[in-house]
């Protein structure tokens, strides 16, 4: 008899092929790895079939197991089609699906979903925090949030602020430091740098090279904003941050702005964005997009 629950047996298999482990995919689904590996043994006994060829180190698709994930990409364009025809809907439920900057996530993206979570109970969210370019249509994410220069795509953007990078250090460093007049007098100075990953910091529109090469003065290097952000408070050196980063602590007196240059790295066009695959966005894409342009304001809150 088949398994009354061959579809959702079959919506784990397709992560767990996406996402090439059974613990990638228990991390999606917010399950133990087992409850997943037990999914797929039911999906094989119910189809009397081997689809994946299990190793320690990575999984392989058998031939009825790549015919099986192939046919079950039907799936994808029936989840689309029952989002958009539920978007006419006014409720706010389902699973919303979003990935992010990690310390953007933590500083706005939470926020603003504790604030959902009162008013609609049944929002579930799965939030990705990274800083790889996740995309919206392989990973089937429902809003992905991502800075800079927008490139031409299918996808439909959604503009929340304006991207800007200013130069910060706090009074306790330029006590002590010589105060940078223009962006030359940098060369001699302690700076922060990112340590890996994207790299917004952008110390090569400054210099026309790294700060690693500019400079054999870096003092600190982090992969995350936060910790650069932090490492500019307590006086280590002087950073380079987007100002959603940075702007709260200038605010708030914690760092200085150093305005060299008329900061002319920020005259190209470049903002924060929202961006979805559908068309039509869904009711809980929408509570979610208009709360989150709400939050951040017009101008954004950290300018």
């Amino acid at each position: 008899m088949k398994d009354p629950r061959f579809a959702e047996h079959l919506a784990v298999y397709v992560d767990v092929v996406r996402t090439g482990s059974f613990s990638a995919a228990s991390r999606r689904r917010a399950v133990t790895p087992s409850a997943i590996v037990r999914q797929i043994d039911a999906l094989e006994q119910d189809l009397g079939v081997s689809l994946l060829v299990r190793s320690t180190r990575a999984l392989a698709l058998t031939d009825a197991g790549s015919h099986l994930f192939d046919r079950a990409q039907l799936l994808d364009d029936l989840a689309d089609t029952h989002a958009e025809v539920a978007a006419f809907d006014d409720a706010v439920t389902g699973t919303l699906r979003i990935a992010c900057f990690p310390t953007f996530g933590k500083r706005y993206v939470i926020p603003v979903l504790a604030a959902l979570a009162q008013q609609h109970p049944d929002l579930h969210v799965e939030l990705d925090l990274t800083e790889r370019l996740a995309d919206p249509v392989a990973e089937r994410l429902d809003l992905v949030v991502r800075m800079g220069e927008l490139q031409d795509s299918s996808l439909i953007a959604t503009k929340l602020a304006p991207l800007n990078r200013i130069l910060v250090a706090s009074e306790g460093y330029l006590a002590v430091h010589e105060t940078p007049r223009v962006i030359g007098d940098l060369r001699k100075q302690r700076l922060l740098d990112k340590l890996h990953g994207n790299d917004l910091l952008g110390w090569s529109d400054l210099f026309g090279t790294s700060a690693g090469h500019a400079s054999n003065k870096v003092a600190f290097r982090s992969d995350e904003f936060e910790a650069l952000n932090g490492a500019a408070l307590s006086g280590m050196g002087i950073a380079f941050l987007p100002s959603w980063v940075a702007g709260p602590s200038v605010k708030t007196g914690g760092l200085v702005r150093l305005l060299l240059e008329d900061e002319r790295w920020n005259e190209r066009p470049s903002g924060i964005y929202l961006l979805r695959a559908l068309q039509m966005p869904s009711a809980k894409i929408r509570a979610f997009s208009e709360a989150l342009k709400a939050h951040i304001g017009t101008p954004a809150h950290w300018d």
